[in-house]
């Protein structure tokens, strides 16, 4: 308690620090894999992909995101045995903060999409076996998130290789391509604003006050999925065929029509990160300023005030505009060719997955479906589309993620613990 009381001001000078690191990595990678599909295709600029970062992500975290964010991400580790040493779990959430920004920055100078929620995870496993025992992890957990390497990626690959499927069947490979993507076109806009209103209503807005059941979640969700579909129908119709452009590739007015869908489904991926990942960076922020201002008492959840929102908001959209562009062109160019209709099939396939992963609590990681369905978008044109050097190299980054982010921290944990509680004598 001493500690805490005598170096509150250091402890959270350092998590600002740290926690801004931290979500300017969450930007470089994790937004990144967000607006790859969307920026790889070609629908939209990285310019314009850092202003709806900028904007839904903070809507995200603001409005489906809570004002409350748990103290040990994802239960992983048990608190209990460090209870009368608050300092210990101080430290610890410091040192994974740290350590997940630095093993995030270097992902992203790589270009390597690693998952934002396994860096942290990682993170924290490795200052709880330092500090705490091996006893205090939660294994079943850890292991629930090894299944997810798998689980992710072929449950995003399956729906977006079966949107994919239904595009060719029913738009490209039609007698009239263009008229035929301005009749479907609607309808895959409804699938895009139903999804991202699940995704929201599923997830709760209890502090807005506003409790639904399943059923009126889903009446909810299908009327704005409509609206939107309206909308987007108004914006198709005032495209027109460039017949110029579709001689020299077939599809290029088709490509016209699904471009503002892709804009759409840009938006809600990055409504539904902000709601689910932000988290990740300002939540040991959030601990550790908990801890300090309750004089070291551990709860399992911290008030998130609006400041360090601010803040993990403003590191994302930084993070997003200097180091993006690495990871957004190994999603968007380097695993397949992606045109505006595969990059709205991958980024809706995405979010449907997040909607099924969130309804059900299956341990998911979005960066995981985002790769998943670029190689479902892929597969659907042959395996020969698909870059599997680039693919393997994805595979074994994201394997590496938990050890490296856990033996960083380990390592930071004990330094700080060096600094700010010497030996005796």
């Amino acid at each position: 308690m001493t500690l805490i009381a005598e170096n509150g001001f250091i402890f959270i000078t350092l998590a600002i620090v740290f926690g801004l690191f931290m979500t300017w990595g969450i930007g470089a990678n994790d937004v990144a894999n967000a607006m790859g599909t969307s920026v790889g295709s070609g629908a939209i600029s990285i310019r314009h992909a850092i202003m709806i970062a900028a904007i839904f992500e903070f809507a995200g975290a603001a409005i489906a995101g809570g004002h409350v964010t748990k103290t040990i991400r994802k239960g992983i580790i048990d608190p209990s045995p460090i209870m009368g040493h608050p300092e210990v779990l101080v430290l610890g959430m410091l040192a994974a903060l740290l350590a997940a920004a630095i093993w995030l920055a270097i992902a992203s100078i790589k270009g390597w999409p690693v998952s934002t929620t396994h860096s942290i995870v990682g993170a924290v496993v490795g200052f709880a076996i330092a500090g705490i025992g091996m006893d205090a992890v939660k294994w079943s957990k850890i292991g629930e998130i090894v299944a997810s390497w798998v689980v992710s990626p072929i449950l995003g690959g399956a729906i977006a290789f079966g949107l994919m499927i239904s595009i060719q069947r029913l738009i490209l490979n039609s007698p009239k391509p263009f008229q035929s993507a301005l009749k479907w076109g609607p309808v895959y806009t409804f699938m895009v604003g139903f999804t991202i209103s699940l995704i929201t209503l599923f997830k709760g807005l209890k502090h807005l006050k506003i409790e639904l059941s399943v059923e009126m979640s889903f009446v909810y969700a299908t009327i704005i999925g409509l609206l939107i579909a309206v909308l987007g129908a108004w914006m198709m119709r005032r495209i027109t065929i460039d017949e110029h452009a579709d001689d020299n590739f077939h599809f290029a007015s088709v490509e016209k029509v699904f471009s503002p869908l892709v804009l759409f489904t840009a938006c809600a991926m990055a409504f539904a990160h902000g709601s689910n990942d932000v988290a990740n960076g300002i939540g040991p922020m959030a601990a550790v300023y908990g801890l300090v201002q309750s004089g070291g008492e551990i709860n399992q959840s911290s008030p998130l005030p609006i400041w360090i929102l601010v803040l993990g908001g403003a590191g994302i959209v930084i993070g997003l505009s200097t180091y993006g562009y690495r990871v957004m062109r190994t999603i968007g160019t380097k695993i397949t060719d992606l045109t505006p209709t595969r990059g709205f099939c991958a980024t809706l396939a995405a979010a449907i997955t997040v909607v099924l992963a969130s309804r059900t609590g299956m341990p998911v990681s979005t960066t995981h479906i985002a790769v998943g369905a670029v190689m479902g978008v892929g597969l659907a044109r042959g395996i020969a589309a698909l870059n599997l050097e680039v693919i393997r190299d994805i595979a074994v980054s994201w394997i590496i993620t938990l050890p490296a982010a856990g033996i960083m921290s380990a390592m930071l944990y004990y330094f700080l613990k060096g600094v700010f509680i010497p030996l005796p004598g």
